[in-house]
């Protein structure tokens, strides 16, 4: 399956030297401690909470319009700890959606509108369905589909799920294109 080109303005992204496509219009707070391996597009109105904790993201990762991505938390007596979150390769996290989860594996796709609650944990080969609500500390096995509010699992996945996020990921940043840019 060939995507569309997504044209985007080339003065509202910055490209770094791994290929990471960031939009000018995305808050990265604390972004020394936000690490991007690679070949990332974090698209326009996304929020990246590097202040609170480390955020690792891997390569070819997709992070549509508007997500917002924050470490988790634990309350204790003595106030609040955060801990750091680490992404996998070949993620797609839809737009608008909040993640506030502890691990995100490999080869997710988490849909349009959803909430990652605290501390949840995503396997790899997962994916979310748009507009689910995964309560805190969820922790989604592998090739299983979680959908609804509070989120459950609701189907299983393909043995080819991984080839498929492969494909997505890689496709749709060979597609993510900046207009007036002569090859």
């Amino acid at each position: 399956m060939e995507l569309e080109d997504v044209m985007y303005n080339n003065s509202e992204y910055i490209e770094t030297a791994s290929g990471n496509k960031v939009s000018r219009l995305s808050v990265l707070c604390g972004s020394q401690n936000i690490v991007i391996n690679g070949k990332t597009i974090i698209m326009t109105d996304c929020v990246i909470r590097g202040d609170l904790a480390n955020v690792r993201i891997g390569r070819h990762c997709v992070i549509s319009k508007k997500a917002v991505i924050r470490p988790p938390f634990k309350k204790f007596s003595k106030g609040v700890a955060f801990f750091p979150l680490h992404i996998g390769d070949h993620v797609l996290i839809g737009e608008d959606s909040i993640v506030n989860a502890a691990q995100i594996g490999s080869f997710v796709h988490i849909g349009k509108h959803c909430i990652i609650g605290r501390r949840c944990v995503l396997k790899d080969c997962c994916a979310i369905a748009d507009y689910t609500v995964l309560p805190p500390e969820t922790v989604v096995p592998p090739f299983t589909l979680f959908s609804g509010s509070p989120g459950r699992a609701t189907g299983e996945l393909p043995e080819c799920t991984q080839d498929l996020m492969v494909d997505v990921t890689m496709s749709y940043y060979q597609s993510f294109k900046p207009v007036g840019k002569s090859k």
